[in-house]
């Protein structure tokens, strides 16, 4: 009598466990489909409707996949995640409310984000389309974004807006368009983060700024940056920009770019340290280079082609004590 006893306890223990237990364990891979339910455990075969809910139940570290095309609305970001479409699938992202923002990253200091194959459209009122404020990576390829509105600090498509720490991030195969501000900007508003990026196979157009690295604001830190294989044009300010305050250290390697039919194809201001090689500069509206570095630290070598602007440079001539042989 008594182990029956002991036995009818543990089974009643055992069941109110189960029943205190989260509907939805965590997995390390999660779907979204158009079929979707959030209210899903989000595998393959029950598929959640949103991206959100897909990042609120993975594991850190874990990756959510997109199973068909449909739009599965705005995400933040709180801990290291893949968020990715396979070829084929338009994983489509777009503010809600329409004027925020579609994808707003705030991670801890170890955690690694990547966006892979996502398709981010601000229909001309949504504010910023990827907005880095903390990690220590963000990876962003084979995207689109595009049109997103409104005066400074909005209309950008990704912006990346550390204010400490160290962060690597790359942007790559990826098509940034018609947003109001800028395409792709560094731009830490204050504080003294250390940032290493590669931006590489890109296309920035019809913006008003093409990428922007500005680390004007802070009280420290260094930035570098390599920008290759890519095209900055038919913007309506500058297809890149590169500026720095006086106390932090900018190096900016713009390599094999076009950038074409811009009001001035690159600009580059105080003691950034700028090497432009391989590019062709043209048809800029003002000026092909303006460049205000002091001292003279923008410098071009001996394979560009800077020509065909209404003015081909600004400022003083570029340095080309390092031209190639």
């Amino acid at each position: 009598m008594r182990n029956r006893l002991l036995f009818a306890l543990l089974a009643a223990a055992f069941a109110c466990s189960l029943s205190a237990a989260p509907a939805h364990a965590q997995r390390s891979r999660v779907f979204v489909a158009s079929y979707g339910n959030d209210s899903n455990p989000c595998t393959f075969g029950s598929p959640c409707k949103t991206f959100q809910q897909a990042v609120n139940v993975v594991l850190a570290g874990g990756e959510v996949t997109a199973i068909d095309s449909a739009g599965f609305g705005p995400i933040n970001i709180t801990k290291s995640v893949t968020i990715t479409s396979p070829d084929g699938v338009e994983a489509g992202i777009v503010p809600n409310p329409p004027t925020a923002d579609a994808i707003v990253i705030n991670a801890g200091a170890p955690d690694a984000i990547v966006l892979r194959g996502l398709t981010l459209n601000g229909s001309g009122v949504g504010a910023n389309g990827i907005v880095f404020n903390t990690g220590a990576s963000l990876t962003v390829t084979n995207c689109v974004v595009q049109n997103f509105a409104g005066t400074s600090p909005n209309g950008n498509g990704i912006l990346i807006q550390p204010t400490s720490g160290i962060l690597f991030f790359t942007i790559t195969n990826t098509t940034v368009l018609n947003n109001a501000l800028d395409g792709i900007s560094y731009l830490p508003p204050s504080g003294t983060p250390t940032a290493y990026g590669v931006i590489d196979h890109v296309v920035t157009n019809g913006n008003a700024y093409g990428v922007v690295i500005d680390s004007s604001s802070l009280g420290a830190g260094t930035t570098v940056v390599t920008v290759s294989d890519s095209v900055a044009s038919e913007n309506s300010n500058q297809g890149i920009h590169v500026d720095n305050a006086s106390n932090t250290t900018m190096k900016v390697s713009i390599d094999n770019v076009s950038a074409s039919t811009n009001t001035v194809g690159i600009e580059a201001s105080h003691t950034s340290n700028v090497l432009l090689g391989r590019s062709v500069i043209t048809g800029s509206f003002d000026w092909g280079i303006s460049n205000n570095t002091s001292p003279n630290t923008f410098y071009s070598y001996g394979d560009n082609r800077i020509n065909l602007n209404a003015i081909d440079i600004n400022g003083s001539a570029p340095n080309t004590t390092f031209k190639t042989q």
